[in-house]
């Protein structure tokens, strides 16, 4: 592996392009430490440490809530709008077709209709999150002109780092907005490990050792998952055209543990956090039964015990809903059939669809199981070590450890393909 990462320093091209990856994300960190005015730091942090929904979008935007940045929304809103592009490819048929069957041509119209519905959802959220903020008192009471030149730059700043992302994607190595992410997620560690570092005392050496060695247990468990795969072997029968003969080979279609990736806990926190964020909302209306509905509605999900059962069980039905959306038995197996491919021992056609289904549906099982586990782990890691400090797992880890391992397949193609040109 280190051999293979001496190489991006040692061919121009590859260097070349490393450097510039570094170059964005440099310039997408600078954005993210300009604040909009008047923001109250104390405030502010302490309403992202008590407020999980605006912790976990802290995440998602790449750190940029940290201190209300220009760029504070980060790439959320186009990663709500490509979610909601994906739902709606059950809903309209032209979609579906657009998405999976006109290949390139239509993937990239079909992210451009996410771009455009990006615009709309930027301006809601960032007005939506301007108004919590002030009614929390982060920022002071703003004029209608302050409202809007607020709204036009917090969205520009969306526009902005969409725009950087597109340039790492085509110019660099991987995807540019999961990288961005990633530099978000991965900026605030060294910060967390110093402050860990300083409040360490002898008698919790022990239990930071087995905190570390647990650590290491679970993110090679999450590499093992998200590397899982089940290969099912397709046969092709031999046609013979002319004077040549094609086919009668064999091949395998890959089925992954987790089809859904990180999916399903976005949908899940989104839901069981809905009703303390609607809450928030409701704690600035001066009605009593506007308050009685906000209190309990901000503190339904105490008990730790009824979330994290929640959350889990959210997890997991939203991973087989997921997979559901972006897996299609019946397109594959026809897609097998008019290729002149079948399943050994499988009738092709309705019989390969229903045996994909079901393959897909048991290894869903334990995609599901592995993500509830992953998403309770902040809460009950913690709990198992007796310091609140210490916590593993949940949507960062699984980020950061995506990232790492697309970016690695990315890199050791490009290395490859060199290679073999030299060659």
């Amino acid at each position: 592996m280190f051999k293979k990462l001496s190489l991006l320093f040692t061919m121009p091209d590859l260097r070349k392009k490393v450097f510039f990856i570094l170059a964005m994300l440099i310039l997408f960190r600078v954005a993210a430490t300009i604040p909009i005015p008047g923001v109250d730091s104390a405030r502010l942090h302490s309403f992202l440490s008590d407020n999980q929904f605006f912790g976990l979008f802290n995440i998602f935007s790449g750190g940029v809530l940290d201190n209300l940045s220009v760029v504070m929304l980060g790439v959320g809103p186009y990663i709500t709008a490509s979610i909601i592009m994906q739902l709606l490819t059950m809903i309209v048929p032209r979609l579906k077709e657009m998405y999976q069957e006109e290949g390139e041509a239509g993937r990239a119209r079909f992210n451009q209709y996410s771009r455009y519905l990006a615009f709309p959802l930027a301006i809601l959220q960032a007005y939506g999150l301007l108004i919590l903020l002030m009614r929390q008192q982060v920022i002071p009471n703003l004029t209608p002109f302050g409202y809007a030149s607020n709204i036009i730059i917090v969205t520009a700043g969306t526009f902005f780092l969409m725009w950087l992302g597109e340039l790492i994607t085509e110019k660099g190595i991987g995807n540019g907005i999961s990288l961005m992410i990633f530099a978000g997620i991965v900026t605030g560690l060294p910060g967390y490990v110093q402050q860990t570092w300083f409040a360490l005392t002898a008698d919790q050496i022990p239990t930071y050792l087995a905190f570390i060695i647990l650590s290491v247990v679970v993110i090679a468990g999450v590499i093992i998952i998200s590397e899982g795969q089940r290969n099912i072997p397709v046969s092709y029968a031999k046609r013979i055209r002319g004077m040549k003969m094609y086919g009668g080979v064999s091949t395998h279609l890959p089925l992954r543990v987790n089809q859904a990736g990180v999916i399903p806990i976005i949908f899940s926190v989104s839901i069981i956090l809905f009703p303390g964020l609607i809450g928030n909302f409701l704690a600035g209306v001066p009605n009593h039964y506007a308050q009685s509905v906000s209190y309990f509605l901000i503190h339904l999900f105490d008990n730790q015990w009824i979330y994290g059962i929640g959350y889990f069980f959210l997890v997991f039905v939203f991973t087989y809903f997921y997979t559901a959306v972006t897996f299609d038995p019946q397109q594959i197996a026809d897609n097998i059939q008019k290729q002149g491919g079948f399943i050994l021992g499988i009738r092709p056609g309705a019989p390969t669809a229903n045996y994909l289904s079901r393959i897909i549906n048991r290894i869903t099982l334990a995609g599901g199981l592995f993500l509830g586990a992953i998403a309770v782990l902040p809460i009950v890691i913690p709990r198992i070590f007796g310091i609140p400090a210490l916590t593993l797992g949940g949507t960062a880890l699984l980020i950061v450890v995506s990232v790492v391992l697309e970016t690695m397949k990315q890199i050791e193609a490009q290395i490859v393909m060199r290679e073999y040109d030299n060659f």
